[in-house]
């Protein structure tokens, strides 16, 4: 399928997940598709261990996104895949996690579709098991939780309608991405319709990476101890499975 990404062609598509950041936590199959690239539209989260795995011939576009800036618009970055796609060329679209959780991989392939480029996805290991897996965090665990949900940390300030009560309902792990820097409105929503504030909480930094540090104990003390938000990549995690991570400590 990939052979028809040869100049002259029809060109080809694969959004790729990277993973949380190691490169042996990729799959092989995008291990597979990024050595074989042509051209890399990649993510600012990318580490530089799987940056490192690019063919030096490859033309590499970085369109990073940090909070409040986006390097390029995400229309922008659909004409960019569209454009090498049609110039015949092997396209990857490189991205942190999975592409299809919270990652717009949804978006890019509705682009791709209306443009007639064809495309495959190929998945990777999403933030939230690889980083509660590493801070020793079930997502599930059957005297605790018997259910998962994951969430943009932005619902603490949108105006679009959330449902607070159903979050804050017992027996479930809730992830929010992006969701450090809204640490004190998330616990506020929550709290005010009806989880206790000692609900077990943590905070994961450059999850799955050598860097990686983990904050865990009762939200409303999470909440006091929680560093200022920086640059580094952060998970927020809340439910009762927390307390199962050895870093655990309620005051």
């Amino acid at each position: 399928m990939l052979e028809a990404g040869v100049h002259g062609g029809p060109g080809f598509v694969s959004i790729v997940g990277a993973g949380p950041g190691p490169v042996d936590l990729m799959t092989l199959r995008a291990l597979d598709r990024l050595q074989r690239a042509e051209v890399v539209v990649h993510d600012r989260l990318i580490t530089p261990e799987v940056l490192a795995l690019i063919p030096e011939t490859a033309l590499r576009l970085y369109v990073g996104k940090a909070l409040g800036h986006h390097s390029v618009p995400q229309e922008e970055i659909h004409a960019q895949l569209v454009q090498h796609a049609r110039l015949g060329q092997r396209v990857v679209r490189l991205k942190g996690g999975d592409p299809f959780v919270f990652g717009r991989g949804g978006e890019e392939v509705q682009a791709l579709q209306a443009a007639g480029i064809a495309f495959e996805v190929v998945p990777g290991v999403t933030a939230a098991s690889g980083c509660a897996a590493t801070a020793g965090i079930p997502l599930t665990h059957r005297e605790l939780a018997s259910s998962c949900v994951f969430l943009p940390g932005h619902l603490a300030d949108d105006k679009a309608p959330t449902d607070w009560a159903a979050l804050a309902r017992p027996g479930q792990t809730r992830v929010f991405y992006m969701g450090v820097q809204r640490l004190a409105q998330i616990a506020h929503r929550l709290i005010a319709h009806g989880l206790s504030p000692r609900t077990p909480a943590a905070i994961v930094h450059d999850g799955a990476r050598a860097t990686q540090t983990v904050i865990a104990t009762a939200l409303i003390d999470l909440v006091a101890r929680a560093p200022a938000y920086g640059a580094r990549p952060g998970l927020l995690i809340i439910g009762e499975t927390v307390q199962l991570s050895p870093q655990y400590h309620a005051d």
